[in-house]
């Protein structure tokens, strides 16, 4: 006999997500990590030279709105559009701080966005398809939105392909972050994105180093999870420590990626 359980109430992952970001909201919009990078300039460098003056963009997940300041300056207009309503109020008042009008701020999910087939020039996502309940869903309504001679570009943290450092990856972001869902590896990826109606034509990896202490200080993650986090690292193989470069504070590094689909007729 099968038996189901339903989440406590408020509970289900987009509530989780939402409550998770929307009380960090002002700490992702200052945060040093997501307001720079090589990935962040290589978003602009997209904008600047593959979408021009006229082009209409979506910032998916859009955080803290970095991607939406990069790419401001160089298109007609930006939805920056997030799950939680509390950052994508953030953004808006930061984006009017900086004096961007063409930055507009919309609300909901991933897998359902409330925009018209083709209306998009391009769709960025970054740091943010790690924690969509459905990436799959989430993908086929970017490819939906796109322009069929558009570009989504998606940026975030990549799990290794080797299971125990999988594993060991997914462990930790859970523990900082309960609304973490995967970090996907990259051949997972390239099944995820041609399932999803897109060719991929450029991949860029990256690895990307982290401060231990700014990052659960950041997420607010509680102390409990924090000494799990550093009896984990203290835990674990070799291989495992040095492929995550974990150094004696407990600084780490771990792999990214930036994917540059188009869609297929």
């Amino acid at each position: 006999m099968s038996q189901s359980f339903a989440a406590p109430e408020g509970r289900s992952q987009e509530a989780l997500n939402a409550k998770q970001f929307g009380s960090t909201a002002a700490e992702y919009v200052q945060s040093a990590v997501h307001s720079a990078g090589a990935d962040l300039q290589q978003i602009a460098e997209f904008a600047a030279r593959r979408l021009g003056p006229k082009a209409k963009v979506l910032d998916l997940g859009c955080g803290g709105g970095h991607v939406s300041y990069a790419v401001a300056p160089h298109v007609a207009a930006v939805t920056a559009y997030d799950l939680s309503a509390d950052m994508v109020a953030a953004v808006a008042a930061e984006a009017a701080k900086r004096g961007l009008s063409n930055i507009a701020t919309a609300q909901g999910p991933a897998e359902a966005l409330p925009f018209a087939d083709g209306s998009m020039c391009a769709v960025f996502c970054r740091y943010t398809t790690h924690h969509w309940p459905d990436v799959r869903k989430g993908l086929r309504e970017a490819r939906r939105v796109v322009k069929p001679s558009g570009l989504v570009v998606v940026s975030d943290i990549v799990a290794p392909e080797l299971p125990v450092l999988d594993t060991f990856l997914q462990t930790f972001e859970m523990l900082r972050d309960p609304s973490h869902v995967r970090d996907y590896s990259v051949s997972e990826w390239v099944e995820i994105a041609t399932q999803a109606g897109f060719a991929v034509t450029g991949l860029t990896r990256r690895r990307l180093p982290l401060n231990f202490a700014s990052w659960v200080k950041r997420q607010r993650t509680s102390e409990v999870h924090v000494a799990a986090i550093r009896s984990l690292f203290g835990a674990v193989s070799e291989d495992v420590r040095k492929h995550f470069d974990i150094r004696e504070n407990d600084d780490f590094t771990i792999d990214e990626v930036v994917l540059e689909l188009a869609p297929l007729s």
